[in-house]
């Protein structure tokens, strides 16, 4: 595939989305049962809760800290509310479980699912979302423990029944709904014009793979602290290629205007792969973020439908500057 230079996705000017959802639920909206429970999954009464804004899940998120001065991380979803979130949470209280030590996630300490309020209690993370745009250092220390993640994760921890599918394709689908391709088309001409090679790109694609990769590795999914990288929500883990987790990660770099491509060139996970499989993995990511961002309706999240759409297309500016 060959660079285009008047088409959108590639001249389209460089920002930064909104890296938080609008939905978030504050905690004092928590029903006092609920509130109540997770004081005794922690062994003491929650004294003070701040909820944080960044992340887009519908549900809680909240830095609390409990009456005997201990402190944790809350994550919470009612069925009733937001079941996908809540379904995502059942997921991640599986995936946590079962991550080993080595892992650079933090530990869940505790969780409960009364078939309507799922909690899950984190050990709290004194740290920062990476600066955006990227800064060198931070981007070079998130790159050093993705690589170190993929060889603790070889093979996989967690058994692939417990998994969902990866969130990736979506041009196979496009095909069969002229409205949803035609949405995607405006965003992308260059898309509209190669929609052929996309789609050849998602069908032959290969995925298999032993490492257990986190699907969802972005900038508002990482913390640093000052000597450690971590990376958190793991609801999409999947088993697949080691090299996923870093192409996903390098290409929404992009946004912050850093070239991708000499990043994969020397990355240990991407350096010897053949250029096919990076492109293989850009056009499953951009099938599927832009097919869901065109596919949602008026009572979506804007703010989760502009930052997908922003990745999506970065994953195309880099796809569409490869050499066939």
């Amino acid at each position: 595939m060959t660079r285009d230079p008047d088409d959108r996705a590639v001249s389209a000017s460089l920002g930064l989305p909104e890296a938080t959802g609008s939905r978030r639920m504050d905690w004092a909206a928590m029903p006092r049962g609920a509130t109540a429970r997770i004081g005794q999954l922690l062994g003491s009464p929650v004294a003070h809760a701040v909820s944080q804004r960044g992340g887009f899940s519908e549900g809680l998120a909240a830095r609390v800290r409990l009456e005997n001065g201990k402190r944790a991380f809350i994550k919470a979803a009612s069925s009733l509310v937001a079941p996908a979130v809540a379904d995502f949470h059942r997921r991640e209280i599986a995936v946590s479980e079962r991550l080993p030590r080595e892992v650079p996630a933090p530990r869940l300490l505790d969780a409960y699912d009364d078939g309507t309020w799922v909690v899950l209690a984190f050990e709290e993370i004194e740290g920062h979302l990476p600066a955006q745009p990227w800064r060198r250092e931070e981007l070079d220390r998130v790159l050093a423990a993705v690589t170190d993640m993929a060889e603790v994760l070889t093979p996989s921890p967690v058994n692939e029944d417990i998994l969902g599918k990866p969130r990736l394709g979506g041009w196979s689908a496009m095909a069969d709904d002229a409205a949803v391709r035609g949405r995607v088309e405006e965003l992308s001409p260059w898309a509209a014009r190669h929609f052929d090679q996309l789609l050849a790109l998602e069908v032959n694609a290969s995925l298999d793979g032993a490492t257990l990769l986190h699907g969802d590795l972005y900038p508002f999914n990482i913390m640093l602290t000052g000597d450690r990288v971590f990376v958190v929500d793991w609801p999409h883990a999947w088993i697949g290629p080691r090299h996923c987790d870093v192409v996903t990660l390098v290409s929404s770099a992009s946004l912050s205007g850093v070239d991708p491509r000499p990043i994969a060139e020397n990355h240990p996970l991407t350096r010897d792969l053949d250029p096919a499989r990076i492109n293989e993995v850009l056009a499953l990511h951009a099938g599927f973020l832009l097919r869901t961002a065109a596919s949602a309706g008026p009572g979506a999240d804007p703010n989760i439908v502009a930052m997908m759409t922003a990745l999506g297309l970065a994953s195309l500016r880099w796809l569409c500057g490869a050499q066939p």
